[in-house]
Formats: C-alpha cells, sequence, structure tokens
C-alpha cells in the first residue's frame, strides 16, 4: 500500500479542496421582448412577458 513520503502542506490541501466551493455564476439572457438582461425561464420584471406572451401587467 502506498505512504505518502511527506506530509501535504495546509495551503496544498485547502486550494485542492476549495475548488469545489466556488459558487456557479449566474446566467443571464436577453428579453427578446424589450432586450433587457433577464434570468432564463422567468418573467421579464422590466416588460411582464415570458414566451412571447405577456403574462403581467407592469406599469
Amino acid at each position: 500500500m502506498a505512504v505518502p513520503k511527506r506530509r501535504t502542506s495546509k495551503a496544498r490541501r485547502d486550494k485542492r479542496r476549495a475548488s469545489s466551493y466556488k459558487l456557479p455564476r449566474v446566467t443571464i439572457t436577453e428579453c427578446p421582448n424589450c432586450h433587457e438582461p433577464k434570468l432564463p425561464h422567468r418573467v421579464c420584471r422590466a416588460c411582464g412577458y415570458y414566451d412571447g406572451k405577456e403574462v403581467i401587467v407592469v406599469e
């Protein structure tokens, strides 16, 4: 069975573990109706449209 020759330093160990703690980048798409940035699969807050149809009335 393999045995490590040297102890892994805390910095090296923590660098390796930190890669799984990254937050995923937020995806922002452009509304096809008003061209404002919006989250995908959600109603546009600027114009109230979703999938080409007006879902909510925005003043």
